[in-house]
């Protein structure tokens, strides 16, 4: 049977000791106790009061049994399937996905290269690509559509996701009608309800709003997904200076606190939902008044609350493959280069946000390209040194002797594809063979390979009744396709 997951073996980041993160767990505990957090939601607020939380109005202090709790009933890990029914990704310790980001208001034109408002159209090109690249895990909408009514955004997303790639989709909804229709998508997508459910191919994504407060409708949505056993994605983006103290230490005390109130409301609604812990904590930056995706803060911040999950032992979903550069430059692929091996080696399991440049306002499907070459390359680095009898090649080492060579050896042949890497893109040829190829530096050929995947690569194609269904629940009309 083929293994589709990928296994971090030996390499890791440990920023933050065990002590450390026992600090942060006690400091959290502290604050939803003393401080507590602002529900703003009436079946959440009864849920909270029924099982014994102190509240006054809107306000609730959560006690740290009930952080408990809800810590054993959650799952530790989540099996994630691909829109075929086949496992694609397991969500525990040890196992790392890349993906890309949502919801970018401008792209950067493949034709032109300049920053434009975001169409449907490019949620679809940007789905196609990435259904292309090997080392791209999971698929998020990328672009947000300015050619359709803004109240259906969230449908329209998904319906370009989910007839473009095969690939698991994590999406965001507007509200929760719009999470409804989307799981009503998903589901004739999968062949019926109960197919979702026993092989999901979604992750819904919702936000609380920090500092500490948990809106109506980011609670409707959470409290849905959790009814409908669709795993949920519920974090903070908690602005070190802004939202959050300036310290990476405070704010990830809101972040965290932020994250286990979610946590308890969900497993009150539904004990075993599934649920995965993550976000940031990015600096606002106090110069320009941006929050950074490029900061090396942001990149402290994703390692150590993916820490946080493992001393939970919960699933994670972090950040990286984004830039603050406003074009496909040099600082661009080094910021990226940065974060998406910090995020590897902390041991993150969705990594999103690949392709994100601008500080997050724009799309680079170069970017992509990029992010899909390093992360073959830091999947390589992380799976470590295998050390057996045929790696180990003593029996080679004593034929070839001293002064020999070991091209021509059959040892050579045999091993050579499973022990090296190999890039698509990245030079590794000598001068005078580079110049003889017309000296394209990496944006010419990504760009090149962007234009060959768009014009040759397909997609399997649903059912034509399910994929008319879904066209139909995204642009608001009604369909008559009957749910298994």
């Amino acid at each position: 049977m083929i293994n589709h997951t990928y296994f971090q073996k030996r390499m890791g980041l440990l920023n933050l000791t065990a002590d450390q993160m026992e600090q942060l767990h006690l400091a959290t505990l502290d604050i939803l106790e003393q401080v507590g957090v602002k529900v703003y939601e009436p079946e959440a607020l009864k849920l909270l009061k029924d099982a014994g939380a102190p509240i006054k109005g809107d306000l609730v202090k959560i006690q740290p049994w009930m952080v408990q709790q809800a810590l054993q009933t959650t799952p530790c890990k989540i099996a994630i399937y691909n829109r075929s029914g086949i496992r694609a990704m397991t969500l525990e310790k040890g196992r790392i996905y890349y993906g890309t980001g949502s919801d970018t208001p401008y792209v950067m034109d493949i034709e032109t290269g300049l920053r434009r408002r975001s169409t449907k159209q490019d949620t679809i090109n940007a789905s196609r690509v990435t259904d292309a690249l090997e080392n791209i895990d999971f698929v998020m909408s990328m672009a947000h559509a300015s050619d359709v009514p803004e109240i259906r955004t969230d449908r329209h997303h998904f319906e370009a996701m989910t007839l473009n790639t095969t690939k698991p989709i994590i999406f965001d909804a507007h509200d929760r009608k719009g999470l409804l229709d989307i799981i009503q998508m998903a589901s004739l997508a999968a062949g019926g309800r109960n197919k979702l459910a026993e092989k999901p191919y979604i992750i819904h994504y919702s936000e609380p709003t920090s500092p500490l407060m948990h809106s109506k409708n980011a609670l409707e949505k959470l409290l849905t997904a959790a009814e409908e056993r669709i795993p949920v994605i519920y974090v903070p983006a908690v602005m070190c200076g802004a939202t959050g103290p300036v310290t990476t230490a405070g704010s990830l005390v809101v972040a965290n606190a932020e994250i286990l109130s979610g946590l308890v409301i969900h497993q009150l609604k539904a004990k075993g939902a599934p649920y995965i812990y993550g976000g940031g904590t990015p600096p606002l930056n106090m110069i320009t008044t941006v929050c950074s995706y490029g900061d090396p803060q942001l990149d402290l911040g994703c390692a150590s609350l993916v820490q946080m999950a493992h001393f939970y032992n919960l699933p994670s979903f972090t950040t990286a493959g984004c830039t603050d550069a406003q074009s496909f430059d040099q600082q661009a692929a080094m910021e990226v280069g940065f974060n998406l091996l910090i995020t590897a080696l902390a041991g993150g399991n969705l990594i999103h946000d690949i392709g994100y440049i601008g500080a997050g306002m724009a799309t680079s499907l170069e970017q992509v390209i990029l992010c899909n070459e390093g992360i073959g390359a830091i999947k390589y680095i992380t799976r470590g040194v295998e050390i057996n009898p045929t790696t180990l090649a003593l029996d080679v080492i004593e034929k070839v002797g001293p002064g020999g060579q070991f091209l021509t050896e059959q040892h050579t042949m045999d091993n050579f594809r499973t022990q090296m890497h190999f890039t698509k893109l990245f030079n590794r040829n000598n001068y005078d063979n580079w110049v003889a190829a017309g000296k394209k530096d990496f944006g010419i050929n990504a760009n090149a390979l962007i234009h060959e995947i768009l014009q040759w690569h397909e997609v399997p194609s649903l059912d034509s009744e399910a994929e008319e269904a879904i066209k139909n629940i995204a642009e608001g009309n009604e369909t008559n396709t009957k749910l298994a």
